[in-house]
């Protein structure tokens, strides 16, 4: 794995270009970009943004769904040691205003969807910020830009250590802070894209966002072994189902919403999807009837990967021979897995630091070469995440069991406690889960006068079909103990949620805490 450490972002797109020029590196709908394109385009991007007066350690924004030019601009800022900042276009206009500022980028990227709000941050920033639009005919247009520079690579590789990426976390517990992701980090992640059945004839697809780790992490993966990837700007089921099918798509990932909205489509199980050698899900909890239904839709192994942005991705991973949905071993599917053989994982007491025996609950700690270099401009933050040598405080409750197999429980900061007793929400949404007219749940702790927080969950149903919340509660008094189960259950149409899936939690504590 050493070797693979040294590699540096560009060196990816050189080495490409000159072995295997006309192979096609990104597709995008109709469009196609070879490796030796993908190379002179991000090489003219490059001394684009040198002459904007752009070098080493500069910050670049990209506001804009899952396109080539996000790519482009990852190799371009490689080329010359800048620092590309992904988006989160889902965020209010306050909080991209927030990430903006604090990155402090001088050049902001925008596709022609964004322009409007782009221009509205450009000109309410505190600090002068170039707009460049990806949108043929305006002012700033990005073709005109590239064209009016030669394709000549600067050259520039960094060291390993050196920043390359600065992606935001949801900010779903606060202030979005920006994770300092290095070309060791992605080197990383690409070694383990080998796990998941990648090599050169991959045809890979990711529907996630670039501002994501998923998202962008899982395009460089295909890159970096000379693959083709296909870009997805919008997920819709039907049309994903229709790419997986005519496009051959050998490696996909998927968030669970993503797989549960697929195994749904009418017909899905009988399309052709016979090359797929891997699907890859993670970014949330699964649960056993989603992980069942992908598995009678798409006959392939499923990959369960548990990571952080912190950690530049997978870190832990369920193999497919673990998923065994009917057999003896069936409660691994409620498992993240096992870390790779270059991560070191600890389950600790928070307060102490002191690891926890086998089966026993507490904070997931990790170790590799995976983990970020911090948070930019917070160093307070820094030093709470990341130990003095080198541990990743996740902030996941989970445990290990006997086999070495993690058991998320959920965020430590998610967890109830009610009667003194430790109630995990992860535990009672399986069981709920598992009603037959249960659609989606999640469970979150509410203030109780005498019980200091009461278990509670809110339930989708499906088709539409509400049952009694006393139904609810006798089924899962079979399964579950006594203090663990609801206090109370309300029925809505849907849940807040990050881009990745993830409920906000925060969020439905607020709105019910009442």
């Amino acid at each position: 794995m050493k070797s693979d450490l040294d590699v540096r972002v560009a060196d990816v797109v050189r080495r490409h270009a000159e072995r295997i020029p006309g192979v096609v590196a990104l597709r995008h709908g109709a469009r196609e970009l070879s490796y030796a394109e993908l190379d002179e385009r991000s090489s003219r991007l490059a001394q684009a943004l040198l002459a904007a007066g752009l070098g080493e350690g500069a910050r670049v924004a990209y506001l804009g769904r899952t396109a080539p030019e996000v790519v482009e601009l990852l190799f371009a800022a490689s080329k010359i040691g800048a620092v590309i900042v992904p988006v989160n276009w889902r965020l209010s206009p306050r909080e991209l205003a927030q990430v903006l500022g604090d990155a402090r980028a001088p050049v902001l990227i925008a596709d022609a969807e964004y322009a409007r709000m782009a221009e509205r941050l450009v000109e309410e920033a505190a600090h002068p910020v170039r707009l460049v639009v990806v949108a043929d005919g305006h002012p700033a247009a990005y073709e005109s830009w590239l064209s009016a520079h030669e394709p000549a690579d600067p050259g520039g590789r960094g060291e390993p250590g050196d920043v390359i990426v600065q992606m935001y976390t949801s900010g779903t517990t606060g202030v979005p802070k920006g994770v300092l992701t290095t070309h060791r980090n992605l080197a990383a992640a690409a070694h383990t894209s080998r796990w998941w059945g990648f090599d050169e004839r991959s045809v890979s697809l990711t529907p996630l966002p670039m501002f994501h780790i998923g998202g962008i992490g899982w395009a460089y993966c295909g890159l970096w072994h000379g693959a083709t990837t296909v870009l997805v700007s919008d997920f819709r089921p039907e049309q994903v189902l229709e790419i997986l099918e005519r496009q051959a798509v050998t490696n996909a990932i998927f968030v669970p919403t993503m797989l549960q909205m697929l195994a749904s489509v009418p017909g899905a199980v009988d399309r052709d999807c016979s090359a797929l050698r891997t699907i890859v899900y993670g970014a949330s909890p699964i649960t056993t009837t989603v992980l069942k239904a992908a598995l009678r839709t798409f006959h392939c192994d499923l990959l369960g990967l548990y990571g952080l942005t912190e950690s530049t991705g997978a870190v832990v991973q369920l193999d497919g021979a673990d998923h065994d949905a009917v057999g003896p071993r069936q409660r691994l599917l409620r498992s993240a897995g096992r870390p790779y053989p270059w991560v070191e994982l600890r389950v600790v007491d928070p307060a102490t630091g002191r690891d926890r025996p086998p089966r026993a609950v507490g904070e997931v700690w990790l170790r590799a070469p995976n983990v970020m270099r911090g948070y930019f401009n917070r160093e307070a933050e820094t030093q709470a995440s990341l130990t003095p040598d080198g541990w990743l405080r996740t902030g996941d409750g989970g445990y290990v069991d006997d086999e070495g197999f993690l058991f998320l429980t959920d965020r430590v900061k998610d967890m109830i406690v009610s009667g003194g007793e430790n109630v995990y929400p992860i535990e009672v949404e399986e069981v709920l889960a598992q009603h037959p007219d249960v659609g989606d749940v999640a469970v979150i702790g509410v203030p109780d006068e005498r019980w200091g927080e009461a278990v509670k969950a809110l339930v989708i149903p499906r088709d539409g079909r509400e049952p009694a919340p006393e139904q609810l509660v006798a089924f899962a008094r079979t399964r579950l103990a006594g203090y663990k189960l609801p206090r109370s259950i309300d029925f809505v149409d849907d849940f807040p949620r990050t881009p990745t899936g993830k409920v906000k939690k925060r969020e439905l504590r607020a709105r019910f805490a009442r």
